[in-house]
């Protein structure tokens, strides 16, 4: 059976009409003239037998069944623009910029990105990895960054808690177990340049009265945690960010120690680019990601 439908010319001044309640910035809108917008609209009202519009001489308001009619017009034409842009994109290639923290990206973020790419095919990610302020970072549409904090001129949003407790080998546990949290004074803790202040929080929190006097310290955070799983000593680990190795037992929670908050994780996006479809697809997607341990 035929659908019947209005002429579409006419229909497009109606919504245009409709949208601006003036004829003339319709006829601006779609380069034609304001008469040929009143015609259309005329004809479009002789066609469904309606008066859509109240008009006062130049000025044109609504009518309560115009008003019913534009809201369903306007949700299908933009069903119609969100269609015409997917088939016009089919096979287009599109290119967000991600900039992750080292850590997150080895250990979080990658393992999860092919969910995304099946979801959107026809996005090229390309992936950085930083610890660099937001405001130093150049050509990037998303980073993911610890927080909260002031990112100027950004968007942002949290989408990761983090948590945090020791984590060792199970291989130095049989050499020197950890009962409790003071027998840490007898092993390495493993320490990060850009995570310098976190053992000590965790002991504090812990109550730990031995002193530990022995650590070793890395540049970066990955190394420590790669340091733990290689025997070399213990060390404090997010534990949303490491579910593989602890469900693999290739990392162990040693003893039944405190897990303290620390700062999650917050997408943020430049504020130019935060609405476009693709960054707001790819942040609504990260949000979509976390759960808990």
């Amino acid at each position: 059976m035929a659908r019947e439908l209005p002429p579409f010319s006419a229909l497009r001044a109606f919504e245009a009409a409709a949208r601006h309640e003036t004829f003339t910035a319709a006829a601006d809108e779609l380069h034609v003239t304001h008469g040929a917008i009143s015609r259309q609209v005329a004809a479009f009202e002789a066609w469904v037998g309606v008066q859509v519009f109240h008009r006062n001489g130049k000025r044109v308001r609504l009518t309560e069944d115009g008003r019913r009619y534009l809201a369903t017009v306007q949700a299908a034409f933009d069903s119609i623009a969100i269609a015409t842009g997917q088939l016009r994109d089919t096979g287009v290639v599109h290119v967000l910029r991600v900039n992750a923290l080292p850590t997150f990206a080895m250990k979080w973020l990658l393992p999860r990105l092919n969910q995304f790419q099946r979801m959107a095919p026809n996005v090229e990610l390309r992936l950085a990895t930083s610890n660099a302020p937001i405001e130093t970072l150049e050509n990037f549409d998303v980073a993911v960054r610890r927080g909260p904090a002031h990112w100027a001129n950004c968007a942002s949003g949290h989408f990761l808690d983090e948590t945090e407790a020791p984590v060792c080998s199970p291989a130095l546990l049989q050499r020197s177990p950890i009962n409790v949290a003071d027998d840490l004074a007898k092993h390495v803790l493993l320490h990060s340049d850009t995570r310098p202040d976190a053992w000590r929080n965790w002991l504090a929190a812990a109550g730990v009265k031995a002193k530990c006097r022995k650590k070793q310290s890395f540049d970066h955070f990955y190394l420590a945690l790669q340091a733990a799983v290689d025997g070399l000593g213990v060390a404090l680990g997010p534990l949303q960010l490491l579910s593989e190795e602890l469900a693999s037992g290739r990392l162990v929670l040693p003893f039944d120690g405190p897990r303290i908050d620390a700062r999650g994780y917050w997408w943020v996006a430049r504020r130019e680019v935060a609405e476009v479809p693709l960054v707001a697809q790819f942040c609504r997607w990260l949000e979509s990601q976390a759960g808990p341990v």
